[in-house]
């Protein structure tokens, strides 16, 4: 996801990154290489199937708190409950990630997200859930998530050789963006013929699935806290994102992206409902063409990134993004108004996904969840921050011009990026 080679820079932290193109064998430079090796292979087929549970989880919690309360900033609240906990507790959980058995922490994640989906599924068909009640279950989701992210991203360096890397993490998005893609529009006709409550059972099933494939694995290496305390070893992630420059960047570019990008997200159930007048099968299907989107983005995005190299490609794909969030806001006739979802979804995938391989490629294994964690923190605060300022926004000027506000900061910030360019970690892969 980047561009030019890296040299020492004067930190504690001076470590250079190798270059995709010296580490990449000649052979099999297929995108679909990883899945060669039977341990990702079962991982990632257990990732489309709890993304697959997710995305019909989120137009579920969308749909229901537009029947609990449909207020703007209430519809917003709900990503801000998932998001709150990732801002406070991501580089904590990364810490731990880099300190105890990755194996142990993701099995307990998996269960209490099993668990709590379970009860929010059993507490909406029986029409006890509130308002309240969906946000409170929604954070507690939010902290066995907080663990898990970080956690299931650094482990996908231990699956595949570093040259597949970034590869692997291409798949992840594919496999991400693939659920997105079906997800929603499975999670709308759910909740027509079955109800609401069948959208979390889904997902509950999903973390079932993940937890068997958890199960399975044997690793053959453990974590270590070499000797550090968990604050020193805190401190020690954070110096070295705050001291490389590559890091530097993908997380400035992080905010960049999604703090404007988040209007969209936080206001798309409300915007189906009253500005289009769509049901929940309609929301799905807005949902779902933002996916698509970002499949066919990540089938082209080797070939642009080869031909743009990754700032420039990151810089168009947020001018994407934001033309097609400005399309929205005139509400315009239904085939124009799919084909702008279908352009943002391959701005959204082609930006996260360069910054996330990027910065993935350029952790060093022991500080790698520490160093996502910093990277999630940063995703999940801009998302919590924007979903905020938009649910306000929108409830002060109305949900058009608000969208309108924030396609316009994105070109801004597209324009920005350009000045924070990223190490040649990716453009040769």
């Amino acid at each position: 996801m980047s561009s030019s080679s890296t040299r020492p820079i004067a930190s504690p932290y001076a470590s250079v990154v190798v270059d995709a193109a010296q580490s990449t064998p000649t052979q099999g430079r297929s995108a679909w290489e990883p899945l060669r090796e039977p341990m990702f292979r079962l991982f990632w087929i257990a990732s489309l199937a709890s993304n697959l549970g997710t995305w019909i989880h989120e137009v579920g919690a969308g749909w229901l708190m537009t029947t609990l309360d449909a207020t703007p900033e209430m519809v917003a609240a709900v990503r801000t409950s998932m998001a709150l906990p990732i801002v406070f507790l991501a580089i904590p959980a990364g810490v731990l990630a880099d300190r105890i058995d990755k194996r142990h922490l993701l099995i307990g994640t998996q269960s209490i997200l099993l668990f709590v989906t379970a009860m929010l599924a059993v507490s909406t068909a029986t029409g006890v859930i509130t308002a309240w009640g969906l946000l409170a279950m929604t954070f507690v989701i939010g902290l066995g998530m907080v663990v898990h992210v970080p956690t299931w991203q650094s482990a996908i360096p231990e699956l595949v050789p570093r040259w597949q890397i970034s590869r692997a993490v291409g798949l992840g998005s594919i496999s991400f963006n693939l659920a997105r893609a079906v997800g929603p529009a499975i999670g709308g006709v759910l909740i027509a013929l079955v109800g609401i409550w069948s959208t979390f059972a889904i997902n509950a099933i999903s973390f079932a699935g993940v937890l068997a494939v958890l199960l399975r694995w044997k690793r053959r290496t453990t974590e270590d806290s070499r000797g550090r305390s968990f604050l020193s070893s805190m401190r020690q992630g954070i110096r070295y994102v705050i001291w490389k420059r590559t890091m530097r960047h993908v997380m400035l570019g992080v905010v960049l992206f999604v703090l404007p990008g988040s209007a969209l997200w936080s206001l798309m159930p409300l915007y189906a409902k009253t500005a289009l007048g769509w049901g929940p099968s309609g929301f799905g299907i807005l949902v779902a063409m933002i996916g698509l989107g970002a499949v066919i983005g990540a089938s082209m995005l080797p070939r642009v990134r080869s031909r743009l190299g990754s700032d420039r490609t990151i810089a168009c794909a947020m001018a994407l993004y934001a033309t097609g969030m400005l399309t929205l806001s005139f509400e315009p006739f239904w085939p124009v108004l799919l084909l702008a979802t279908l352009l943002m979804g391959c701005g959204w995938m082609a930006t996260l996904t360069t910054l996330n391989a990027t910065a993935q490629i350029t952790l060093p294994r022991r500080l790698r969840a520490r160093g996502m964690g910093c990277y999630l923190t940063m995703m999940a605060g801009s998302m919590s921050l924007g979903s905020l300022v938009w649910g306000q926004t929108a409830g002060a000027i109305g949900m058009p011009n608000a969208l309108m506000v924030a396609a316009l900061a994105m070109m801004v910030t597209a324009g920005i990026s350009l000045l924070l360019p990223l190490a040649a970690t990716l453009d040769d892969a």
